[in-house]
């Protein structure tokens, strides 16, 4: 190809968001992934695309409300452009609620989403109980009709091809960089970004999670505490996932995973006798101030960082991407405050408080 106008290191979802929505703008792009696409947390099972609580409303919360808002047309460009699936849809999730409390609090939330999510979604207190609903000591459950779920084992392949047939050059190993260059390498650049700066600007958080042969792919996923399951289009469900920060080993699955799965299986008895056909484990980055980390890298003109999706990367990406294509194309800078890599050099991040 010709020079390119910028080079994106790093073939997680955050580099391929940001080469996505550049070669949309038609731009010449250059990504350069050192060992394989999808190396660390993006190469995942579980694929939620979840909203926070419609409460409390900050710049983070109006960021990710936008991304996901946006999803389904974004991704429906990707299967159009890479003629693949990405197993997008936006079926909803449910939620259990444990006690009265429980229940007086998300009755007051979804007068909050009516406001917060503009009339578009909903989030509303329903009776439990049918085909594939989560158990529920008080026979009520949240349905949100805004979450979404796509499968990373398709998306990410798919944003492959639809970046190539845009024109994008991916390159696997080691290549030359030209233009402005746009580190999205996950905790392998958080630990660089921080060793550059002189303080910890965010670590790795280990994940683990599994696949199981149960087909429930019209069905909205279920959420409860520390656990998601969420059905997929090609007729399996991923369970998972533990947040270890202390771990010893990356990419190896224990008996963690198991403890998730029966508390996955207590939640929702269908799941009982259903095959394991995946196990999975890797890192997931994960920035001090807990935001996506977007924006330029302090002290280095013409480098920039997007990085630290952590739980939500792939429900932030269209966001990201479009935001940081738009700031170094363009020049125009819509990064909210606590996305900056200075959010996260602060002497106590909001996170550690």
């Amino acid at each position: 190809m010709a020079t390119p106008d910028l080079t994106i290191r790093g073939g997680g979802i955050f580099g391929l968001a940001v080469a996505w929505a550049a070669v949309r703008r038609g731009a010449k792009v250059r990504l350069i992934e050192r060992a394989r696409i999808g190396a660390g947390s993006s190469g995942g099972v579980v694929g939620a695309l979840s909203p926070h609580v419609p409460e409390q409303w900050n710049e983070k919360k109006a960021f990710q409300f936008e991304s996901l808002a946006m999803g389904a047309e974004w991704w429906a460009a990707v299967a159009e452009a890479s003629g693949l699936p990405t197993g997008y849809d936006r079926l909803g999730r449910f939620q259990p609620l444990a006690d009265a409390r429980a229940v007086d609090h998300a009755r007051a939330r979804a007068e909050e989403a009516r406001t917060l999510w503009q009339g578009r979604f909903s989030w509303e207190v329903v009776p439990a109980g049918g085909d594939f609903m989560p158990e529920s000591p008080t026979g009520l459950v949240i349905h949100d009709t805004l979450t979404a779920r796509l499968n990373p084992r398709l998306a990410v392949p798919a944003l492959v091809e639809a970046i190539r047939a845009k024109g994008g050059e991916i390159l696997i190993g080691e290549a030359e960089e030209a233009g402005p260059v746009v580190w999205a390498t996950g905790v392998a650049g958080l630990e660089a970004l921080s060793q550059d700066l002189g303080k910890p600007v965010g670590n790795g958080v280990k994940g683990q999670a599994m696949v199981v042969a149960l087909d429930a792919r019209d069905r909205p996923q279920v959420f409860g505490p520390g656990l998601l399951i969420v059905p997929h289009a090609d007729g399996t469900t991923a369970v998972g996932s533990t947040a270890e920060k202390d771990w010893t080993e990356p990419d190896t699955t224990d008996a963690q995973l198991d403890e998730v799965h029966a508390r996955a299986v207590a939640l929702c008895p269908w799941l009982e006798g259903a095959p394991v056909l995946t196990r999975w484990a890797g890192l997931r980055p994960r920035a001090r101030s807990l935001a996506p980390m977007l924006g330029a890298w302090p002290g280095r003109p013409g480098q920039y960082v997007a990085n630290g999706g952590f739980k939500i990367g792939f429900g932030m990406a269209p966001k990201v991407g479009e935001v940081m294509a738009a700031l170094v194309l363009e020049g125009r800078d819509e990064i909210p405050e606590s996305f900056r890599v200075e959010a996260s050099l602060k002497k106590k991040a909001k996170a550690e408080e």
